[in-house]
């Protein structure tokens, strides 16, 4: 779906909800495409020993796979004008009990909704839910738009 006319857009409405998995694969993906190699995101080992519940998500991953879905909605990546968050929890990505290292075994789940619309300039504020486990992964998520 692509969205040029944001007087179709009510503050409240929900644009987008999506359930991404992620994967050990996902991980070790990331890390080659981006350079963080850092054991926490691998190694279950490492990470419990610096104090994790177990191996995490690279904080940058779960940006990029929640941003994906409103790209999609807005039908355009240039009319992402801004995008922010805070990290209020690690996702845990558990390896899979059989199987690849593909299989998912974390999901995270997004709500986009409009926040804000400001007809005269042309941008909308859209702000996102997103949980692990029912926990608030990302915190204060924003992503204004542009037409």
């Amino acid at each position: 779906m692509s969205v040029t006319d944001f007087s179709q857009l009510t503050i409240g409405d929900t644009v987008v909800e999506a359930e991404i998995p992620l994967s050990r694969a996902s991980l070790i993906d990331y890390a080659g495409a981006s350079g963080d190699h850092n054991p926490i995101h691998w190694s279950e080992r490492f990470a419990t020993e610096v104090g994790l519940d177990g191996v995490i998500a690279h904080g940058m991953l779960s940006m990029a796979v929640v941003v994906a879905p409103v790209v999609e909605w807005i039908g355009d990546p240039g009319a992402i004008v801004d995008y922010r968050t805070r990290f209020s929890a690690p996702v845990l990505v558990p390896d899979a009990e059989s199987g690849t290292p593909a299989e998912p075994t974390a999901t995270l789940s997004m709500t986009a909704v409009v926040g804000a619309v400001d007809g005269a300039v042309g941008t909308a504020r859209i702000d996102v839910t997103v949980k692990s486990e029912d926990q608030d992964v990302l915190s204060r998520t924003q992503i204004r738009v542009a037409r």
